[in-house]
């Protein structure tokens, strides 16, 4: 709808106020297509006022009704698990995990000439243990603890 048509159906209705209603009136009576579209519309106006509206029967709130109530009420779904799937795809990484394991066992030499076991309890404790190893530790600690105390926190503002 383009923007006269819009106007002319507004000063049909009477919507516009004074200023918009005369430079409307002035635009009917100097253009003859605006006075042939708005002669359309108001005889298009005229007609829409004429035009009965139907109305529903007195039973169509009972009928409707009637009718929901008669309708058998929806079911929720509950989906079942066929428990065989579940199995199978159990049964089939046991089965790897068994065949790996014995493929293992098959390909491992047990032959030992010398089984001596000899313990060292001197433990070089800082080779393995640097100062950024352990501020690398302790920064991990610190997310981690930074990370608990956010999850405790959203947890108490959800049940308050």
């Amino acid at each position: 709808m383009n923007t006269i048509e819009q106007q002319l159906w507004d000063y049909i209705d009477g919507n516009l106020d004074a200023a918009e209603a005369k430079s409307i009136e002035e635009k009917i009576n100097t253009n003859a297509e605006i006075k042939l579209q708005y002669e359309e519309l108001l005889s298009l106006n005229i007609a829409f006022g004429k035009i009965e509206l139907d109305e529903p029967s007195m039973s169509f709130t009972r009928n409707v009704m009637e009718s929901i109530s008669l309708a058998p009420a929806p079911v929720a779904l509950k989906t079942k698990v066929n428990t065989r799937i579940i199995y199978g795809i159990g049964g089939f990484f046991i089965l790897s995990l068994v065949t790996l394991l014995g493929y293992a066992l098959f390909n491992i030499d047990f032959t030992t000439t010398d089984f001596d076991l000899k313990l060292n309890a001197d433990f070089n404790w800082e080779k393995y243990i640097s100062p950024t190893v352990l501020y690398s530790f302790l920064f991990a600690d610190l997310v981690i603890g930074l990370i608990f105390i956010d999850y405790l926190l959203r947890k108490q503002m959800t049940h308050k």
